[in-house]
């Protein structure tokens, strides 16, 4: 599955200006605080959201706490009781192997899950500063820097991600690797197309005027000023980077057995469609939850961080 989507939708959020007040920041403060109440209103406003949020926070408790509440051991073999369906027993049934599949898909959930945290933060952590660094300076350096993250883009990413591992071995530490690599220019590609609209606002020339340094610039006004796309990019990124997880261990370059993973359990089920539907049914339900999920929340936020959406919002519930 493709980032585009994704990407433009972060792009296309609008960053809400904060130009410095002449009343000591008194006024900068009462604004924000009424920009906070408004998103909170529309956030509030919006079932989807908030549905996909609760449904979210309920997944990372589950694979939070999965080593706790598991009612079996994610590798307790009992070919006696294989390719049994759901019953009291086994809530998912069990696979070819006797094993429990409510417990691997929830263990596997807290792997998945880390390793999308993991990923989006290192692509976060590295592009963000790229792109920031590369919209507010221009020049050869912006030249350089875009080309290189134009090269990265021009590889299919699932394609990108599988060269990663194979050139390394593969494992839950490479997967982390090869996705917060595959998704770090299009943290870069977000900040910079942000930083290029917040750099021409009025507070931000005059603070050049008046010779603040760069760094300060950068940190005090450029950077407040583009979270709000910065932090949908990174909701919609995790949704992306559990399918990059699945798919890589489906083709078995990601988590290696007998450790547990939504893909790797979609693989073993391949052969055991017909007769035990159950071992691929709630793996792919769990990843077409989550991600959905994701996606869905990303959206919200997206229109939570939105001024324009915020001002609509306020004006509709004031008539």
């Amino acid at each position: 599955m493709s980032d585009t989507t994704g990407h433009e939708k972060a792009a296309a959020t609008t960053p809400a200006a904060q130009a410095p007040s002449d009343d000591g920041g008194t006024g900068r403060v009462a604004s924000a605080d009424t920009g906070r109440v408004a998103a909170w209103r529309l956030l509030a406003g919006n079932p989807v959201t908030l549905v996909s949020g609760a449904a979210l926070a309920l997944i990372i408790v589950l694979s939070v706490l999965a080593p706790w509440i598991a009612p079996y051991g994610i590798n307790d073999v009992n070919v006696a009781n294989a390719l049994q369906g759901p019953s009291g027993a086994h809530w998912f049934g069990t696979d070819d192997l006797g094993r429990d599949i409510l417990s691997r898909v929830l263990v596997a959930g807290g792997t998945s899950l880390r390793i999308a945290l993991v990923s989006v933060a290192f692509a976060f952590v590295v592009g963000v500063p790229v792109g920031i660094v590369s919209g507010y300076t221009g020049g050869i350096l912006d030249t350089v820097l875009m080309r290189v993250v134009d090269v990265m883009f021009a590889f299919p990413v699932l394609l990108l991600a599988l060269a990663i591992v194979a050139i390394l071995q593969p494992g839950e530490l490479t997967t982390m690797l090869a996705i917060g690599i595959v998704y770090t220019p299009i943290f870069a590609r977000v900040a910079r197309a942000s930083t290029l609209s917040v750099r021409v606002e009025p507070y931000v020339q005059v603070s050049r005027t008046m010779g603040t340094p760069a760094r300060t610039i950068l940190v005090r006004h450029v950077l407040p000023n583009i979270t709000g796309p910065i932090v949908v990019q990174t909701s919609l990124s995790l949704a992306f980077a559990i399918l990059s997880e699945a798919a890589l261990s489906f083709l078995g370059l990601g988590i290696q057995p007998p450790s547990p993973s939504w893909g790797g359990m979609l693989f073993n089920a391949q052969g055991f469609i017909s007769q035990a539907w159950w071992m691929s049914i709630f793996p792919g339900a769990a990843i077409f939850v989550t991600v959905l999920a994701c996606n869905l929340l990303g959206d919200g936020l997206r229109d939570v961080l939105d001024p324009k959406q915020r001002t609509l919002a306020e004006q509709r519930r004031m008539r």
